[in-house]
């Protein structure tokens, strides 16, 4: 499939109901889920050139590309919207729209079909069935302290719902949209625990406006990307104590001073009980071995991308006949930890196909080595219990 044209609405089989990754701790485009294993955003031509030419050593540190996929906006008698992925335009046969749900301004007491989104969510805490989202409580309390969430992360359902209003008022149900498939990096964890980190010093792409440009140099300036190389951008962490998670957003990320941003790194590795050493030091190797590419990588400039540190909340315990075995990500990793670079539509690079003149850079990308080298500096200082 890599590297395939769109799908043609008359080719393949039944279509597929895209849901929201309920897993979607950051960003601001929807990320959906196309299987169990695969998502899929917008493409961005950008950001799909990039794929096509990956450095093979960085497969290892970015999603598996699975090629593109069409899609198209559905409307029922409801005004409620969907997202269809071609092949087939047809709903397929049997399904209920749960997506149009996540649709409605206000979602309360909702009735949602449960089993679709327990198999895509092992830990089953993650959602209820009495959803109740408001779009002025996603972000913080009252207090301006963002409690834990008993429930599903919100960010990706307030993600999702701007971009159905944003699809539906721009374009007719007709329209086909082109959405790059992507592995779906946490669906090996029962618990996943993610951190979202926005790397680098500038976060602009070359063909910013003035305006936008000013705009990102402000938040870079006001946080912990000016001065670390690195700010976070969401979080979710599973407290074994409650049996929920404890989600942030990327508007407590960007008010942390270089302390907090520290503390709460530290509160990612904590399960509600105890600080989870023993993945501090698969997490820092992990990311030496990243930073032995990145400054191999040439004219590369990963501007607004994020960094996914993944491990799962609550570990699988050996069974006493050791007929289940454990687990394996890359290699022999038995702490499960996944570190992954996400989100290329501001990626620039020598011989890019979709910019085949851009901006000139040379040598490696100086503000993403930076904030790996200060990421691993903190990680290194927790485990040293400093």
């Amino acid at each position: 499939m890599v590297g395939q044209s769109p799908l043609s609405p008359a080719e393949g089989s039944a279509a597929v109901l895209l849901q929201p990754f309920v897993h979607q701790v950051g960003g601001h485009t929807s990320m959906l889920t196309y299987d169990e294993h695969t998502i899929c955003k917008p493409l961005v031509s950008q950001e799909l050139s990039f794929y096509e030419s990956l450095p093979l050593a960085m497969r290892q540190f970015t999603p598996q590309y699975k090629g593109i996929v069409s899609v198209h906006l559905k409307k029922d008698s409801l005004g409620n919207l969907t997202l269809i992925a071609s092949p087939s335009l047809g709903q397929p046969e049997g399904t209920e729209p749960t997506a149009s749900l996540w649709h409605k301004c206000k979602w309360s007491h909702t009735q949602v079909h449960t089993k679709t989104f327990k198999d895509s969510c092992p830990g089953k805490m993650l959602l209820r069935t009495d959803l109740q989202c408001h779009t002025d409580s996603l972000l913080e309390d009252a207090n301006g302290k963002q409690a834990e969430r008993k429930s599903y992360n919100p960010w990706g359902l307030h993600c999702h719902r701007q971009h159905l209003n944003r699809m539906s008022s721009k374009h007719n149900e007709n329209k086909l949209h082109q959405f790059l498939l992507l592995e779906n990096v946490v669906s090996k964890y029962s618990y996943p625990c993610i951190l979202d980190l926005k790397m680098g010093t500038r976060q602009h792409g070359d063909d910013a406006s003035e305006e936008k440009k000013a705009r990102h140099i402000k938040k870079c300036e006001q946080s912990t990307s000016a001065s670390l190389g690195v700010r976070i951008c969401g979080m979710q962490v599973y407290q074994a104590d409650s049996g929920h998670f404890l989600c942030k957003d990327k508007y407590y990320g960007r008010k942390l001073s270089p302390e907090g941003f520290r503390q709460t790194l530290r509160q990612f590795l904590c399960d509600g009980n105890q600080l989870r050493t023993e993945l501090l030091e698969p997490i820092v190797l992990r990311l030496k071995a990243l930073l032995a590419v990145i400054r191999k990588q040439s004219s590369y400039r990963f501007y607004s991308s994020s960094l996914l540190i993944i491990y799962d909340g609550q570990e699988r315990k050996e069974s006493a006949d050791h007929h289940l075995p454990f687990p394996k990500t890359h290699g022999m990793n038995p702490s499960r930890v996944d570190v992954r670079m996400i989100d290329f539509a501001h990626t620039t690079f020598k011989g890019s196909k979709s910019n085949p003149n851009p901006t000139p850079h040379d040598g490696p990308d100086h503000g993403y080595i930076f904030g790996l080298e200060n990421l691993i500096k903190i990680l290194q200082s927790l485990s040293e219990g400093k």
